[in-house]
Protein backbone atom coordinates (compact mmCIF):
# COMPACT_ATOMS: atom_id res chain seq x y z
CA UNK A 1 0.00 0.00 0.00
CA UNK A 2 1.31 3.07 -0.86
CA UNK A 3 0.45 6.23 0.80
CA UNK A 4 -1.52 9.67 -1.30
CA UNK A 5 0.78 12.43 -0.51
CA UNK A 6 -1.83 15.16 -0.86
CA UNK A 7 -4.44 13.60 1.49
CA UNK A 8 -2.26 11.15 3.40
CA UNK A 9 -5.36 8.10 2.24
CA UNK A 10 -3.74 4.56 1.92
CA UNK A 11 -4.19 3.81 -1.93
CA UNK A 12 -4.32 0.09 -3.41
CA UNK A 13 -0.91 0.39 -6.35
CA UNK A 14 -2.55 -1.97 -8.03
CA UNK A 15 -6.18 -0.74 -8.36
CA UNK A 16 -5.46 3.37 -7.77
CA UNK A 17 -6.93 4.85 -10.88
CA UNK A 18 -4.26 8.34 -10.52
CA UNK A 19 -0.67 8.42 -10.54
CA UNK A 20 1.79 10.40 -11.34
CA UNK A 21 5.63 10.13 -11.86
CA UNK A 22 8.28 12.88 -10.29
CA UNK A 23 11.53 13.16 -9.91
CA UNK A 24 11.47 9.40 -11.31
CA UNK A 25 9.42 8.36 -8.50
CA UNK A 26 5.86 7.25 -8.94
CA UNK A 27 3.33 8.50 -6.51
CA UNK A 28 -0.55 7.04 -6.11
CA UNK A 29 -3.71 9.22 -5.69
CA UNK A 30 -7.26 8.19 -4.27
CA UNK A 31 -8.62 10.88 -6.67
CA UNK A 32 -7.73 12.70 -10.07
CA UNK A 33 -8.41 15.73 -8.05
CA UNK A 34 -5.43 14.79 -4.87
CA UNK A 35 -3.64 14.31 -8.49
CA UNK A 36 -3.77 17.40 -10.02
CA UNK A 37 -3.61 19.22 -6.44
CA UNK A 38 0.16 17.79 -6.28
CA UNK A 39 1.26 18.55 -9.45
CA UNK A 40 0.66 22.07 -9.12
CA UNK A 41 3.25 22.19 -6.38
CA UNK A 42 4.93 18.94 -6.00
CA UNK A 43 7.58 19.96 -3.48
CA UNK A 44 5.66 21.36 -0.83
CA UNK A 45 3.56 18.03 -0.15
CA UNK A 46 7.19 15.99 -0.38
CA UNK A 47 8.28 17.92 2.47
CA UNK A 48 5.12 17.59 4.40
CA UNK A 49 5.93 13.52 4.00
CA UNK A 50 9.02 14.16 5.10
CA UNK A 51 7.48 15.09 8.64
CA UNK A 52 4.53 14.46 10.61
CA UNK A 53 1.33 15.20 8.06
CA UNK A 54 -1.31 16.25 11.18
CA UNK A 55 1.30 18.03 13.42
CA UNK A 56 -0.05 21.21 11.49
CA UNK A 57 -3.98 20.09 12.40
CA UNK A 58 -6.14 22.62 10.50
CA UNK A 59 -10.24 22.36 11.04
CA UNK A 60 -12.60 24.93 9.07
CA UNK A 61 -16.16 25.20 10.30
CA UNK A 62 -18.42 25.58 7.68
CA UNK A 63 -21.70 27.44 9.12
CA UNK A 64 -21.22 29.42 12.19
CA UNK A 65 -25.41 29.38 13.66
CA UNK A 66 -25.52 27.75 17.43
CA UNK A 67 -23.80 24.14 16.01
CA UNK A 68 -21.00 26.00 14.17
CA UNK A 69 -20.11 28.54 17.45
CA UNK A 70 -20.51 26.18 19.94
CA UNK A 71 -18.25 23.47 18.20
CA UNK A 72 -16.07 26.14 17.65
CA UNK A 73 -15.81 26.61 21.29
CA UNK A 74 -15.38 22.92 21.99
CA UNK A 75 -13.11 22.48 19.55
CA UNK A 76 -10.44 25.91 20.70
CA UNK A 77 -11.00 24.69 24.44
CA UNK A 78 -9.68 20.83 23.40
CA UNK A 79 -6.08 22.67 21.81
CA UNK A 80 -6.97 19.87 19.36
CA UNK A 81 -6.45 22.07 16.02
CA UNK A 82 -3.55 24.67 15.54
CA UNK A 83 -5.88 26.24 12.93
CA UNK A 84 -9.91 26.83 13.52
CA UNK A 85 -11.19 28.58 10.19
CA UNK A 86 -15.20 29.93 10.47
CA UNK A 87 -16.88 30.59 7.28
CA UNK A 88 -20.56 31.57 6.82
CA UNK A 89 -22.36 33.68 4.49
CA UNK A 90 -23.03 36.14 6.74
CA UNK A 91 -19.52 37.34 7.58
CA UNK A 92 -20.05 39.74 9.97
CA UNK A 93 -21.31 36.52 12.47
CA UNK A 94 -18.20 34.85 12.13
CA UNK A 95 -16.49 38.01 12.73
CA UNK A 96 -18.23 38.02 16.10
CA UNK A 97 -17.77 34.34 16.80
CA UNK A 98 -13.67 34.64 16.32
CA UNK A 99 -13.48 37.98 17.76
CA UNK A 100 -15.07 36.22 21.45
CA UNK A 101 -13.33 33.17 20.86
CA UNK A 102 -10.19 34.90 20.39
CA UNK A 103 -10.63 36.81 23.57
CA UNK A 104 -10.31 33.65 25.49
CA UNK A 105 -7.06 32.30 23.84
CA UNK A 106 -4.74 33.57 26.75
CA UNK A 107 -6.50 30.63 28.94
CA UNK A 108 -5.89 27.96 26.32
CA UNK A 109 -3.27 26.33 24.50
CA UNK A 110 -1.85 28.36 20.95
CA UNK A 111 -4.12 28.38 18.26
CA UNK A 112 -4.73 30.56 15.35
CA UNK A 113 -8.69 31.13 14.86
CA UNK A 114 -9.63 33.90 12.32
CA UNK A 115 -12.82 34.13 9.31
CA UNK A 116 -11.81 32.42 6.25
CA UNK A 117 -13.70 31.92 2.49
CA UNK A 118 -13.78 28.76 0.55
CA UNK A 119 -10.10 29.13 -0.50
CA UNK A 120 -9.02 28.09 3.22
CA UNK A 121 -10.38 24.66 2.73
CA UNK A 122 -7.10 23.96 0.85
CA UNK A 123 -4.96 21.60 2.88
CA UNK A 124 -7.80 21.60 6.03
CA UNK A 125 -7.36 17.89 7.22
CA UNK A 126 -11.31 18.33 7.87
CA UNK A 127 -14.47 20.60 6.73
CA UNK A 128 -17.40 20.23 9.15
CA UNK A 129 -20.22 21.74 7.48
CA UNK A 130 -23.42 22.55 9.73
CA UNK A 131 -24.40 25.60 7.09
CA UNK A 132 -28.27 25.36 5.78
CA UNK A 133 -31.34 25.73 7.02
CA UNK A 134 -32.51 24.01 10.35
CA UNK A 135 -36.15 22.41 11.44
CA UNK A 136 -38.76 24.05 13.31
CA UNK A 137 -41.25 23.42 15.50
CA UNK A 138 -43.38 20.33 13.85
CA UNK A 139 -41.04 20.06 10.87
CA UNK A 140 -39.05 16.82 10.50
CA UNK A 141 -35.67 16.33 9.18
CA UNK A 142 -36.89 14.56 6.17
CA UNK A 143 -39.18 17.89 5.52
CA UNK A 144 -35.74 20.07 5.11
CA UNK A 145 -34.07 17.83 2.47
CA UNK A 146 -35.20 20.18 -0.79
CA UNK A 147 -34.16 23.13 0.80
CA UNK A 148 -30.48 21.56 1.83
CA UNK A 149 -30.09 19.68 -1.11
CA UNK A 150 -30.48 23.30 -3.73
CA UNK A 151 -28.06 24.41 -0.51
CA UNK A 152 -25.80 21.73 -0.60
CA UNK A 153 -25.18 21.86 -5.18
CA UNK A 154 -24.05 25.22 -4.73
CA UNK A 155 -21.77 24.56 -1.70
CA UNK A 156 -19.71 21.70 -1.76
CA UNK A 157 -18.13 22.09 -5.40
CA UNK A 158 -17.01 25.43 -3.55
CA UNK A 159 -15.32 23.48 -0.93
CA UNK A 160 -13.69 20.49 -2.97
CA UNK A 161 -12.26 22.22 -5.75
CA UNK A 162 -9.77 22.80 -2.61
CA UNK A 163 -9.40 19.30 -1.88
CA UNK A 164 -9.77 18.88 1.64
CA UNK A 165 -9.05 15.66 3.36
CA UNK A 166 -12.13 14.57 5.13
CA UNK A 167 -15.71 16.45 5.23
CA UNK A 168 -17.84 16.31 8.00
CA UNK A 169 -21.44 16.73 7.80
CA UNK A 170 -23.69 17.50 10.09
CA UNK A 171 -26.83 19.31 8.12
CA UNK A 172 -30.07 17.85 8.39
CA UNK A 173 -30.99 15.52 6.94
CA UNK A 174 -27.95 14.19 7.66
CA UNK A 175 -27.71 10.75 5.83
CA UNK A 176 -29.54 11.87 2.46
CA UNK A 177 -26.65 15.06 2.21
CA UNK A 178 -24.12 12.68 2.93
CA UNK A 179 -24.89 10.84 0.22
CA UNK A 180 -25.60 14.06 -1.97
CA UNK A 181 -21.93 14.62 -0.80
CA UNK A 182 -20.35 11.85 -1.82
CA UNK A 183 -21.92 12.07 -5.67
CA UNK A 184 -21.31 15.98 -5.68
CA UNK A 185 -17.42 15.77 -4.78
CA UNK A 186 -16.56 12.53 -6.23
CA UNK A 187 -14.78 11.23 -3.07
CA UNK A 188 -13.70 7.97 -1.91
CA UNK A 189 -16.26 7.38 0.70
CA UNK A 190 -13.94 7.16 3.46
CA UNK A 191 -13.41 10.89 3.36
CA UNK A 192 -17.05 11.83 3.31
CA UNK A 193 -18.80 11.16 6.95
CA UNK A 194 -22.15 11.89 8.31
CA UNK A 195 -22.56 12.98 11.72
CA UNK A 196 -25.29 10.21 12.25
CA UNK A 197 -26.77 8.67 15.00
CA UNK A 198 -23.47 9.49 17.19
CA UNK A 199 -25.68 12.30 19.24
CA UNK A 200 -28.80 9.36 19.55
CA UNK A 201 -25.99 6.45 20.71
CA UNK A 202 -25.49 9.53 23.42
CA UNK A 203 -28.80 9.96 24.11
CA UNK A 204 -29.83 6.40 23.84
CA UNK A 205 -27.07 5.79 26.73
CA UNK A 206 -27.80 8.16 28.96
CA UNK A 207 -31.66 7.24 29.47
CA UNK A 208 -30.58 3.90 29.81
CA UNK A 209 -27.94 4.80 32.13
CA UNK A 210 -30.75 6.95 34.07
CA UNK A 211 -32.90 3.94 34.51
CA UNK A 212 -30.88 1.73 35.15
CA UNK A 213 -29.00 3.84 37.91
CA UNK A 214 -25.25 3.41 36.33
CA UNK A 215 -22.36 5.79 34.72
CA UNK A 216 -23.34 6.50 31.28
CA UNK A 217 -19.48 5.14 30.36
CA UNK A 218 -20.34 1.73 31.73
CA UNK A 219 -23.63 1.51 29.13
CA UNK A 220 -23.31 -0.01 25.31
CA UNK A 221 -25.79 0.09 23.01
CA UNK A 222 -26.08 2.01 19.80
CA UNK A 223 -29.24 3.44 17.81
CA UNK A 224 -28.05 2.80 14.08
CA UNK A 225 -30.12 3.59 10.73
CA UNK A 226 -31.68 7.01 9.71
CA UNK A 227 -30.58 10.14 11.97
CA UNK A 228 -34.76 10.58 12.06
CA UNK A 229 -38.12 9.20 12.76
CA UNK A 230 -37.19 5.60 11.00
CA UNK A 231 -34.03 5.54 13.04
CA UNK A 232 -33.77 1.85 15.62
CA UNK A 233 -32.55 0.97 18.62
CA UNK A 234 -30.19 -2.41 18.94
CA UNK A 235 -32.13 -3.59 21.88
CA UNK A 236 -30.32 -7.23 21.25
CA UNK A 237 -26.82 -6.01 21.52
CA UNK A 238 -27.75 -4.06 24.69
CA UNK A 239 -25.46 -4.47 27.57
CA UNK A 240 -24.63 -2.92 30.98
CA UNK A 241 -21.19 -3.64 32.20
CA UNK A 242 -21.30 -7.12 30.38
CA UNK A 243 -25.22 -7.81 31.63
CA UNK A 244 -27.71 -7.47 29.05
CA UNK A 245 -30.44 -4.99 29.60
CA UNK A 246 -33.35 -7.72 29.86
CA UNK A 247 -30.99 -9.43 32.39
CA UNK A 248 -29.76 -6.48 34.28
CA UNK A 249 -33.32 -5.11 35.43
CA UNK A 250 -35.35 -7.72 37.40
CA UNK A 251 -37.83 -8.87 34.52
CA UNK A 252 -40.01 -9.77 37.21
CA UNK A 253 -40.64 -6.16 38.84
CA UNK A 254 -40.46 -4.43 35.52
CA UNK A 255 -42.50 -3.91 32.18
CA UNK A 256 -39.46 -4.82 30.13
CA UNK A 257 -41.30 -3.91 26.87
CA UNK A 258 -43.00 -0.74 28.18
CA UNK A 259 -39.32 0.67 29.40
CA UNK A 260 -37.91 0.18 25.92
CA UNK A 261 -40.64 1.36 24.23
CA UNK A 262 -40.45 4.56 26.53
CA UNK A 263 -36.79 4.94 26.15
CA UNK A 264 -36.75 4.83 22.76
CA UNK A 265 -39.48 7.03 21.94
CA UNK A 266 -37.38 9.93 24.15
CA UNK A 267 -34.40 9.64 22.20
CA UNK A 268 -36.27 9.33 19.02
CA UNK A 269 -38.18 12.70 19.83
CA UNK A 270 -35.52 14.49 21.97
CA UNK A 271 -34.70 17.39 19.10
CA UNK A 272 -38.42 17.89 18.49
CA UNK A 273 -38.64 18.44 22.54
CA UNK A 274 -35.38 20.88 22.38
CA UNK A 275 -36.10 22.60 19.57
CA UNK A 276 -40.10 23.32 21.12
CA UNK A 277 -38.56 24.79 23.92
CA UNK A 278 -35.36 26.59 23.30
CA UNK A 279 -35.77 26.41 19.18
CA UNK A 280 -33.04 24.29 18.37
CA UNK A 281 -30.24 22.15 19.98
CA UNK A 282 -26.43 22.94 20.11
CA UNK A 283 -24.96 21.92 23.17
CA UNK A 284 -24.80 17.80 23.00
CA UNK A 285 -24.50 17.50 19.27
CA UNK A 286 -21.26 19.65 19.39
CA UNK A 287 -19.98 17.24 21.40
CA UNK A 288 -20.81 14.27 19.31
CA UNK A 289 -18.91 15.95 16.50
CA UNK A 290 -15.97 16.44 19.00
CA UNK A 291 -15.77 12.86 19.47
CA UNK A 292 -15.50 12.29 15.51
CA UNK A 293 -13.32 14.83 14.98
CA UNK A 294 -10.73 13.57 18.27
CA UNK A 295 -11.19 10.15 16.49
CA UNK A 296 -9.81 11.16 13.72
CA UNK A 297 -6.88 13.58 14.56
CA UNK A 298 -6.03 11.39 16.92
CA UNK A 299 -6.01 8.19 15.04
CA UNK A 300 -8.06 6.70 17.89
CA UNK A 301 -9.87 3.73 15.40
CA UNK A 302 -13.23 4.70 17.20
CA UNK A 303 -15.90 2.80 16.97
CA UNK A 304 -18.68 5.57 16.58
CA UNK A 305 -22.28 5.20 14.66
CA UNK A 306 -21.16 8.10 11.76
CA UNK A 307 -23.15 7.93 8.26
CA UNK A 308 -21.36 5.88 5.54
CA UNK A 309 -22.16 4.52 2.60
CA UNK A 310 -23.83 1.02 2.55
CA UNK A 311 -23.08 -1.79 0.27
CA UNK A 312 -23.55 -5.44 0.53
CA UNK A 313 -24.68 -4.83 4.58
CA UNK A 314 -27.88 -6.93 5.27
CA UNK A 315 -28.98 -6.48 1.53
CA UNK A 316 -28.49 -2.72 1.69
CA UNK A 317 -26.70 -0.97 -1.05
CA UNK A 318 -25.73 3.14 -2.27
CA UNK A 319 -27.28 4.26 0.82
CA UNK A 320 -26.02 6.56 3.54
CA UNK A 321 -26.83 5.52 7.10
CA UNK A 322 -25.15 5.29 10.32
CA UNK A 323 -23.89 1.94 11.65
CA UNK A 324 -21.28 1.05 13.88
CA UNK A 325 -18.13 2.17 12.11
CA UNK A 326 -14.21 2.33 12.92
CA UNK A 327 -12.72 5.98 12.43
CA UNK A 328 -9.14 7.08 11.88
CA UNK A 329 -6.65 9.23 10.47
CA UNK A 330 -8.34 8.22 6.94
CA UNK A 331 -11.55 9.11 7.84
CA UNK A 332 -13.62 5.26 7.69
CA UNK A 333 -11.79 2.53 8.27
CA UNK A 334 -13.91 -0.19 8.52
CA UNK A 335 -18.18 -0.49 8.96
CA UNK A 336 -19.02 -3.46 11.33
CA UNK A 337 -21.75 -5.44 10.85
CA UNK A 338 -23.35 -5.91 13.94
CA UNK A 339 -25.57 -8.68 15.00
CA UNK A 340 -29.36 -8.40 14.41
CA UNK A 341 -32.62 -10.09 15.14
CA UNK A 342 -34.62 -10.55 12.80
CA UNK A 343 -36.82 -7.90 13.66
CA UNK A 344 -34.02 -5.46 13.86
CA UNK A 345 -32.99 -6.61 10.84
CA UNK A 346 -36.11 -5.81 9.11
CA UNK A 347 -36.08 -2.40 10.48
CA UNK A 348 -33.11 -1.68 9.52
CA UNK A 349 -33.85 -2.16 5.53
CA UNK A 350 -37.16 -0.75 6.36
CA UNK A 351 -35.06 2.84 7.39
CA UNK A 352 -32.76 2.45 4.23
CA UNK A 353 -36.00 2.65 2.11
CA UNK A 354 -36.86 5.40 3.31
CA UNK A 355 -33.35 7.44 2.60
CA UNK A 356 -33.39 5.75 -0.44
CA UNK A 357 -36.96 7.35 -1.45
CA UNK A 358 -35.74 10.30 -0.63
CA UNK A 359 -32.80 10.66 -2.14
CA UNK A 360 -33.92 8.62 -5.37
CA UNK A 361 -36.72 12.03 -5.47
CA UNK A 362 -33.82 14.78 -5.65
CA UNK A 363 -32.31 15.38 -9.14
CA UNK A 364 -28.70 14.83 -7.83
CA UNK A 365 -26.09 15.81 -11.12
Amino acid sequence: MAKDPVCWMEVDEKEAGSKYVYKGETFYFCTPRCKKTFSISPEKYLTKMEGDALVERKVVVVGTGGVGATFAFNLMISGLANSIVLIDLAREVAEGHVMDLQHGLSFLPPSQIYVGDFSDCRDADIVVITAGAHMKPGESRIDLVRKNAAIFRELVPQIVQYNPRILLIVSNPVDVLTNITQKLSEYPMNRIIGSGTVLDTSRFKYLLAQKCRVDPRNVHGYIIGEHGDSEMAVWSQVNIGGVPFDKFLDPDKQQIQSVKEKIFNQVKNAAYEIIHRKGGTNFAVSLAIMQIVTSILRDENRILTVSTLLNDFYGINDVCMSVPTILNRNGISKTIKIKLDESEKAKLVSSAKVLDDVFKSLDVA
